[in-house]
This record gives structure tokens, C-alpha cells and sequence, in this order.
């Protein structure tokens, strides 16, 4: 078990002056049987905002905010105290389901909205024409294993080369990106086989060695969980399932359905952007 103190904050500083905008905030841990959020606070700037909250499509909640007044500047500040308790196992034979069973009806209905490809996560005809032979003749859980091993000496962790609107056969066309990507191309490479995929946003607590108390520079994150007969996490960034320094804060099919901050606005001329995450160990 870890408990982790989170500061977001996220500040937008206009060219010039905004009229009006809405706005919608993804920052607060979703509480779920591997993390329980002990406190949460979202503060937004200018305080004339009028704000509310709700629960999306995908169980995020989501923070709405509309300034009906003229401003220069923008902060969100999200503040949580999570514990998180994720139990890591290694699957039976009898966990995992097979490739019939992935194909049957019923779990097409009930996975609909994780098999499929979305916008950013088709990975292209090259990668389409790769993935048989990386799985054949592996059960569901052997070939995600498979894919992500395949990945990890195919693909490069590397800032900057790719935009969050950058997709999963963009990032394969240049053999890198973020975390964002890695998770795009793995998703849409279990997809393409049949087996249900979704993407995760969250938090990462960057160094397990950190003392408690100690306050570091964290990381707005993006890793994955898959369907073999129960959902299973892979982090394809670090090569591993996620832990208990991964905060769950948004699922859906991919970037698009989880962006931390979006909305519209009148006027603005451009903005500069600053976004800063701490994460303190507490326990």
C-alpha cells in the first residue's frame, strides 16, 4: 500500500483577454478496489467561475467550469490524498479465457466499447500484417505478453516527436513517442486481435526509492489494462503492470475520451501554457 499527496496544477496566462469560455477538468483519482481517494479539492482561478460536477460516460468525474466574465488568466489547481493497493498475480490457466470465448457474442456485447478501434488507436497495415505472427499460437494472455515484448524493441520512449493528436500508426511510422503513444499502439495492437483493450490516465509517482515526506516532480501518465478473463494493467513506458505509484484518474478508449483539461473560449489571441505535478509519499 503507498498513499500519495497530488498538486496539479495547470495555469493558462492569454495573449489577450478571454470573454468568456467553458472548461472541463479529468484531475481527481477515481476511487476503485485498487486505490481509495482519502480527500480531494479542485481550486479554480479566476474564483468567479461557476462550477459543478459529474460523472462521464466512463465513471471519470469530471469538474465543469464556465467564466461568463472577461479574463487574462486561467489556474486549476487539483489537489488529492489517494491510497493506492494494487495486488500483482501471476494468472492460472483457469483465469484466462479463450480465443472463442473472446469471439462469442456475449463478450463482444459486453466489451463493445474496448474492442474496436477508435480514432488514435488504429495502428496502421504494417503493424495489422506484424501482430499474427507475434501471437500465434498463444492463448489471449500469452499474446499480450507477446505484443508488449515485441513493442518494447520496436519502439522508443522520446518527447516531443508526437502531439496529442498523434496516433497510433503516426507513432509507429516514427518508432517513438510518449506514453501516450506507447499506450495508443499497444491498445490498438490487442484490438486488432480480438482482445478488449482501454486506455488509463493518471498519475506516476516517478521514484519508489523517494523517502516518505519527501515531495518530487511527478508525471501525468498514460499506460493501458486488457481483458484475458479479468482486466489486467501494463504500463508499456516501464515495461511493467502498474503498481501501487500509478494513480488511476480516467479510462476510455483513448486520449480523447480522458484529456485532463479541455474546453472553448471567446478572444484569448493565443495562450501560454504551464502545467506542474508534485506527488508526495506519505505512507
Amino acid at each position: 500500500m503507498t498513499r500519495l499527496s497530488i498538486v496539479h496544477r495547470t495555469g493558462y496566462k492569454y495573449n489577450k483577454r478571454v470573454t468568456l469560455s467553458y472548461n472541463e477538468a479529468r484531475m481527481t483519482p477515481l476511487t476503485d478496489p485498487q486505490q481509495v481517494v482519502l480527500e480531494s479539492s479542485m481550486k479554480v482561478t479566476p474564483s468567479q467561475a461557476a462550477v459543478s460536477s459529474y460523472r462521464d460516460y466512463w465513471g471519470t468525474r469530471v469538474t465543469a467550469f464556465d467564466m461568463q466574465m472577461p479574463h487574462e488568466h486561467l489556474e486549476v489547481l487539483a489537489t488529492t490524498t489517494v491510497e493506492v493497493h494494487r495486488a500483482i498475480r501471476v494468472p492460472s490457466e483457469a483465469d484466462i479465457v479463450g480465443w472463442d470465448d473472446l469471439a462469442s457474442p456475449e463478450t463482444l456485447n459486453q466489451f463493445s466499447d474496448w474492442v474496436p478501434q477508435s480514432q488514435l488507436t488504429g495502428p496502421g497495415e504494417e503493424v495489422l500484417g506484424i501482430i499474427p505472427g507475434v501471437v500465434e499460437g498463444k492463448n489471449p494472455h500469452e499474446a499480450a505478453m507477446a505484443i508488449f515484448a515485441w513493442m518494447r524493441g520496436e519502439m522508443t520512449y522520446m518527447k516531443g516527436t508526437t502531439g496529442v493528436t498523434t496516433n497510433a500508426e503516426e507513432a509507429w511510422t516514427q518508432r517513438q513517442g510518449v506514453c501516450q503513444d506507447l499506450a495508443h499502439l499497444a491498445i490498438g495492437s490487442l484490438r486488432s486481435c480480438g482482445i478488449p483493450a482501454r486506455y488509463v490516465s493518471g498519475y506516476l509517482h516517478p521514484r519508489s526509492t523517494a523517502d516518505i515526506g519527501e515531495t518530487v516532480a511527478g508525471q501525468s501518465h498514460a499506460w493501458l489494462e486488457w481483458w484475458d478473463g479479468e482486466w489486467r494493467s501494463w504500463d508499456p513506458t516501464n515495461h511493467k503492470p502498474a503498481g501501487d505509484f500509478h494513480v488511476t484518474v480516467a479510462r476510455g478508449r483513448d486520449y480523447r475520451d480522458v484529456p485532463p483539461l479541455k474546453g472553448i473560449l471567446s478572444g484569448g489571441g493565443g495562450s501560454n501554457l504551464s502545467v506542474s505535478v508534485e506527488i508526495t509519499r506519505l505512507a
